[in-house]
């Protein structure tokens, strides 16, 4: 498995696919906080964070799927899935490798945004934020990146084209985190089953966390959802 791990992040950033993608990101995020004037942080009046834990999201939808679409289906293009089964490694072991290696891929993209944080605390007046909010939006975001991995590997496995995978990824993402908060607005559903089912979308539980209040059944919902995930995705590779 650790094997597995340090070949998928070399091979990640054996490219310029890999530093481009984690520079777009950087840059995006940039813009929309410090230069773009609706979501400038600049225009808020106050030290807050929460532009940039309210528009991750829809940036992570697409830059997760970037960094997973090759885990499972280059390896089924290329013929080296073939290789690999020969290999005395258990699917479960190249399952958790992978991800294990797109997910610390995924967070070092995070990392440099602590900065902001910085930036934030030098801006504010007696350099007071609400540090507990933006500390439980980390943990949020790193929870909702663990999920978005897992269905962006799960989606690798379902072909051996990685274009197709990426757009699979983003839109299984786009449909977990907002779909069911969507279907639960629907007027047959409003006081009734719509608090169950806005319950299974991960915005609901993402923003719990962006309070800065960390409940075990948010925490209990990533974990179940990203390991229903894998193995789903396990179980693909075992039937190939």
């Amino acid at each position: 498995m650790i094997s597995i791990f340090k070949k998928e992040v070399a091979q990640f950033f054996s490219s310029l696919t890999g530093y481009l993608a984690i520079a777009v990101f950087l840059l995006l995020m940039g813009l929309f906080l410090f230069i773009f004037p609706d979501t400038s942080i600049f225009d808020y009046g106050y030290a807050t964070l929460d532009k940039f834990f309210d528009l991750a999201p829809y940036i992570l939808l697409l830059l997760v799927p970037a960094i997973t679409m090759r885990s499972f289906s280059e390896e089924f293009k290329t013929g080296t899935w073939e290789l690999l089964k020969t290999k005395s490694i258990s699917a479960w072991q190249i399952v958790t490798g992978k991800y294990l290696a797109a997910l610390a891929v995924v967070l070092l993209t995070l990392l440099p945004t602590v900065i902001y944080v910085f930036t934030i605390y030098q801006l504010s007046i007696n350099q007071s934020i609400d540090s507990g909010a933006i500390m439980g939006s980390y943990f949020g975001l790193v929870f909702l990146v663990a999920v978005f991995t897992a269905i962006g590997l799960f989606c690798s496995t379902l072909t051996n084209n990685g274009v197709v995978a990426f757009l699979l990824a983003s839109f299984v993402c786009f449909a977990v985190y907002m779909g069911f908060g969507a279907v639960s607005k629907m007027p047959g559903l409003q006081g009734g089953a719509d608090y169950w089912i806005e319950s299974l979308g991960i915005d609901t539980h993402y923003l719990s966390m962006s309070r800065g209040v960390l409940e075990l059944k948010d925490v209990a919902y990533f974990i179940i959802v990203a390991a229903a995930f894998l193995l789903f995705a396990k179980r693909n590779i075992v039937k190939k």
